[in-house]
């Protein structure tokens, strides 16, 4: 064997903790990001900490917790019972060191398994602990992850808690920002969850809850209920539920106080509870379809145990406790429909609206997949690539399909993809405008269905075929109305793939500034200028009026590793509903009043 294959004692490397939590930091925090994204890494960082102080709110010890954000300095103080003084270093440094394992101490903790805050500490450039317990605290001072100090003393005007105090790593984060809207849902969240904690941002704003998980739907649905919000609440679990006049079903799980955006075993046997109890209550087998097309809910369940997927909490995978969280559901909603006849008939109402909605959509289904058939075995207008997201391959993150505008946007991409990642849906011209339109409007318009099966997902997100649906439209007018068209198509119809943060917009350059040495892409008029100020002896300046003016070994690094993407997120349900409305309704007039009074 070539002395280069070298393979032998001194190749076997073991690394400390710490060194594997800043080399490996994605097992620990999942994704870095620049904090544009509701699940970046430095929200993550923020919920490990948070989270123990709600641990301490749970376990019935401090009711308050105040946070602190200035210049990226991360202060969080709650009033709990406070780490033992004793052990405060090795609490927020040693891994698989915690109280956490002891359940006399902890029985429904979010922190499971004594990471976070370890984490915290080694991702941050620096970071401060302060323990007060009866009068005595102890201060400890690490640099990634490094002791540099310890001080201990008395103070008898501090009550007892934990205070927090990290600046995040620039070598792990880069140049990142805090969104304070993103940070605002993440302590409503907080606040919902936890019925009776009050949590105080930066001095002035307070987040709390009276009703729990009934005022977080109340406020995700905004009004658009059939009838009243059906609310339970006892010591291991709480939901809330409504039916709207959206199309398929929502959901928000949690698990003692972890937002679970993935699900697991308690959304899907709250889901199988609910179908149960309104069978039973009707005395029919309706399909559960029928049952929960509309349908919002919530649900939080607390676990002495609880096993995740990862370090971040997705997912939940317990699978003993299903059947119990399905009788628990059923009996609850049942008792809650006999008591109150007004609202269970609402439902039965809309229940039997769904199911002869489905019966008429299944004949023209029928229709459309045998005109399908008569057109192709595959779907016209794709470019496939060799994974898909479905298919659970190792790649199946990387999947994306580009939805463009003609053939001309498509042909610059084709020429440059990634065959085995990056697919390409090529669109005619200007989808239909399906605001308002049923779902059956689908089956009756071959482009909608065959980007629906091109997509996979006629029978819900569960069969996406790509990670990334990224719209690839020209920056003039009509790109930005295909663009529209094309998110209200998502958002009538498929809002689940919206709210899963599958749909993105491609960014592409406006301008190129070159000149014989070099070139410059910019995307805002603002880079054009600056750009322009860099060439001192002049440049040639071109302005990309549409994607198909860009040639492929240009386009290849726009859609490569420095690929530019804008997520289309939405925070709340009833803000889609709202911005649909106004831009895509047929209220004209108000939209030219509102352009008029808006032009710059």
């Amino acid at each position: 064997m070539s002395k280069t294959h070298n393979y032998d004692e001194d190749k076997i490397k073991s690394l400390s903790s710490l060194e594997h939590i800043r080399l490996r930091s994605g097992m620990y925090i999942g994704r870095i990001g620049d904090g544009t994204n509701y699940d970046d890494g430095i929200y993550v960082l923020i919920k490990e900490v948070i989270d123990n102080s709600v641990d301490e709110f749970i376990m019935g010890y401090g009711d308050k917790v105040i946070v602190e954000i200035k210049d990226k300095t991360i202060a969080v103080r709650d009033f709990g019972r406070g780490i033992p003084l004793g052990k405060l270093v090795d609490c927020v440094s040693t891994i698989n060191t915690g109280a956490k394992y002891n359940d006399d101490v902890f029985q429904f903790s979010v922190g499971l398994n004594g990471v976070g805050t370890k984490a915290v500490n080694a991702l941050s450039k620096k970071f401060i602990a302060v323990s007060y317990r009866g009068g005595d605290y102890k201060m400890v001072s690490f640099e990634r992850g490094v002791l540099k100090n310890e001080k201990s003393g008395h103070d008898d005007k501090q009550p007892d808690g934990t205070l927090i105090q990290f600046v995040p790593d620039e070598e792990i984060f880069g140049d990142y920002t805090m969104s304070e809207e993103i940070l605002d849902r993440r302590f409503w969240h907080y606040a919902y969850l936890n019925s009776g904690l009050k949590i105080q941002y930066n001095h002035d704003k307070i987040y709390e809850s009276k009703e729990g998980l009934k005022d977080l739907l109340a406020n995700e649905v905004n009004g658009d209920t059939l009838y009243d919000i059906i609310y339970h609440k006892e010591k291991m679990i709480e939901f809330a539920l409504c039916h709207t006049n959206g199309y398929g079903e929502t959901y928000y799980s949690f698990v003692n106080g972890q937002h679970t955006s993935d699900g697991g075993t308690h959304q899907s046997a709250f889901r199988e509870g609910i179908l149960k109890a309104i069978n039973e209550y009707a005395g029919k087998t309706f399909n559960g379809v029928d049952v929960r097309d509309g349908l919002v809910g919530v649900v939080a369940i607390k676990l002495k145990d609880p096993i995740f997927e990862s370090q971040t909490k997705n997912k939940l995978g317990n699978t003993d406790i299903k059947s119990d969280i399905v009788n628990k559901v059923k009996d609850a909603l049942l008792l809650l429909l006999h008591r109150n006849k007004a609202v269970a008939d609402k439902i039965l109402e809309k229940v039997k609206f769904n199911e002869s909605l489905r019966i008429d959509l299944q004949q023209v289904q029928k229709e459309a997949r045998e005109k399908a058939k008569k057109i192709s075995l595959n779907i016209p207008k794709l470019k496939d690539c060799k994974h898909h997201y479905c298919d659970n391959s190792k790649f199946k993150d990387d999947t994306m399909i580009f939805i463009t505008e003609g053939q001309s946007a498509s042909g610059s991409i084709i020429s440059c993809r990634n065959v085995y990642t990056q697919a390409i849906y090529s669109l005619r011209g200007k989808p239909l405008n399906v605001y308002g339109l049923r779902k059956d409007t689908i089956y009756k318009n071959e482009e909608l269905y065959n980007l629906m099966k091109a997509l996979g997902i006629e029978n819900g997100p569960e069969g996406l075929r790509y990670n990334k649906i990224i719209i690839a439209t020209d920056a003039d007018v009509d790109g930005y109305h295909i663009r529209n068209l094309v998110m209200t198509y998502f958002f009538m119809y498929f809002e689940q793939v919206v709210l899963a943060d599958h749909l993105y917009i491609l960014e592409t350059p406006l301008f190129r500034v070159r000149d014989k040495k070099t070139t410059m892409y910019c995307y805002s008029i603002e880079e054009r200028d600056k750009a322009i100020k860099k060439f001192k002896n002049g440049c040639e300046i071109t302005r990309f009026k549409g994607l198909g003016e860009i040639s492929p070994k240009e386009f290849g690094q726009f859609i490569g590793e420095d690929i530019k993407l804008r997520p289309i997120r939405v925070d709340q349900l009833n803000e889609i509903k709202k911005s649909l409305g106004f831009f895509m309704g047929k209220n004209t007039p108000e939209r030219r009043e509102y352009i008029m009074k808006n032009l710059v």
